[in-house]
């Protein structure tokens, strides 16, 4: 059965661009490193042929795992989310009531979360806490130590 993974187009473009490198580039290169030991005698007692090949193996496993997310892969439409509270692709501001520090965070699917930009997953616990959620409300949030958090949604929209 098919795994289907939901993606922002941004999201796909990267794992087409990254599937296109590893195969237009890194595999010929690969071949190569392999031929090149190959050409150096006894195979038997050769690393370089070795760890060529491992690297080959290594390189053929993510080929293959990206071919599956990217056939797999469906694109969210932005358009047919609830724009009236918060969901995947929301871009929330929230302040936390504890420190009264604001944060905005932009709500990805789990493959795209990246922290230093912003974008966490919908599958983090304080994207579940906010999910659904609307301006003024407060999230109430349990995080895995067990300690509790407390963020006012300040505002939210959707960028595509």
């Amino acid at each position: 059965m098919a795994n289907i993974q939901y993606v922002t187009k941004e999201g796909l473009a990267k794992l087409r661009a990254e599937l296109k490198q590893l195969e237009s580039v890194e595999r010929p290169r690969i071949t190569q490193q392999i031929a090149d030991a190959r050409d150096k005698g006894d195979l038997s007692e050769n690393a370089e042929y070795d760890a060529a090949k491992e690297a080959q193996g290594l390189l053929e496993s993510r080929i293959s795992k990206l071919q599956d997310q990217v056939a797999n892969a469906r694109i969210i439409d932005a358009s047919q989310l609830d724009a009236s509270k918060i969901s995947i692709l929301s871009i929330v501001k929230i302040k936390n009531l504890a420190n009264k520090q604001e944060m905005t965070y932009k709500l990805v699917p789990e493959s795209e979360s990246d922290l230093k930009t912003g974008k966490i997953s919908v599958n983090t616990p304080i994207a579940k806490g906010l999910l659904g959620k609307k301006p003024g409300e407060i999230a109430e949030i349990t995080l895995p130590n067990g300690n509790q958090l407390q963020f006012e949604i300040i505002d939210f929209s959707f960028e595509e």
